[in-house]
């Protein structure tokens, strides 16, 4: 039993040097990370005039992912940046991250190797250096992400905040993520990864520089991401500042291949409504600073979709002038 336990043991260090080395055996001290992997825990100090923003993310096989479908490294991607759509969506910036790692004896391999690489790629893109995490062996792939951020003090947007009045805004266009997952879904083992009709699905790109734009500028009264679908996120924006919202169908922006949607017999204005994975940005503007929002920002488009309501509920008005009750129907785990 001890030769179990000590060789099972040498195989965890082995995990974690390869863990280590894909992404930077020692991350660069700076003035928020002083510690970084290889002591027991990580020491984080933000900087003067500035808070921490904590956020934490699953991501797993079977509920989130496909090990037969989903290429790897898109895994070690997508498990950071929605993990940090929630530090956009505060308008804060990216620090360090703790990885948690649960996987079969059989991945730790290729399939490792793969995900490690798309990790440290979405690392270096947005910023965030690995401090940390745990490592195990389970049957199936688990992946915890704790994401570390920080923003001047009292300048984090949260999702209270919109008054009646208030103009609802997105970006980006919406149900992008939901037709490639359903595109994946449709088809026998791995696709394309470079296929544009699965990119916003395998590789979604936290607005970080939007969050930040708009905290800096102090235009969003209430802010958050969309991760469960606009149907189900807006919802839970609305009941923390006790109000409601009428949306405006023609104004919601769908994805660009309705064609393709369509041949999958799908409704690109119901993916928009209530397609899940889109990490774009939900928030709200006053009337006096409409003017100061562009069109888009770098190369991201912001839409008005609707406006916040006294009455304390969701409706569509259609083309024809008619409303309609806004049903829940993105993502929900349990349901």
């Amino acid at each position: 039993m001890l030769l179990r336990i000590l060789a099972m043991r040498v195989r965890e260090n082995e995990l974690i040097e390869k863990i280590a080395a894909a992404l930077g055996r020692r991350p660069r001290v700076s003035g928020e990370l002083r510690l970084g992997i290889g002591d027991d825990a990580a020491l984080f100090r933000p900087r003067a005039g500035r808070e921490i923003i904590l956020t934490c993310d699953w991501f797993l096989e079977g509920t989130h992912f496909f090990r037969e479908k989903h290429p790897p490294d898109s895994v070690g991607w997508k498990c950071l940046a929605r993990a940090l759509s929630d530090i956009a969506a505060m308008g804060a910036t990216p620090r360090c991250f703790l990885l948690s790692l649960a996987l079969p004896a059989s991945h730790t391999g290729r399939w490792l190797s793969e995900f490690l690489r798309g990790l440290s790629r979405a690392s270096r893109k947005f910023a965030c250096v690995l401090a940390g995490g745990d490592t195990t062996q389970g049957r199936g792939i688990l992946i915890h992400i704790a994401a570390i951020g920080d923003a001047p003090t009292g300048r984090a947007v949260r999702r209270s905040g919109a008054r009646p009045g208030d103009f609802v805004y997105v970006s980006g266009r919406l149900g992008e993520a939901e037709l490639g997952l359903q595109i994946l879904r449709g088809n026998r083992g791995f696709l394309n990864s470079k296929n544009p009709l699965l990119k916003k699905h395998l590789y979604p790109e936290p607005r970080l520089a939007l969050g930040e734009w708009l905290a800096k500028k102090r235009l969003a009264s209430a802010m958050m991401d969309l991760s469960d679908g606009l149907s189900s996120d807006l919802p839970r924006l609305c009941a923390t500042n006790g109000v409601g919202a009428l949306l405006e169908s023609a104004r919601i922006p769908q994805t660009r291949h309705s064609d393709v949607a369509r041949k999958q017999g799908l409704d690109s204005l119901c993916l928009a409504l209530h397609g899940g994975d889109d990490y774009e940005l939900l928030f709200t503007v006053p009337p006096p600073k409409v003017r100061a929002l562009p069109r888009t920002i770098q190369g991201v488009i912001l839409t008005s979709i609707g406006k916040i309501t006294r009455e304390s509920k969701l409706a569509l008005r259609n083309e024809d002038g008619r409303e309609q009750a806004l049903a829940a129907r993105g993502w929900d785990p349990f349901r």
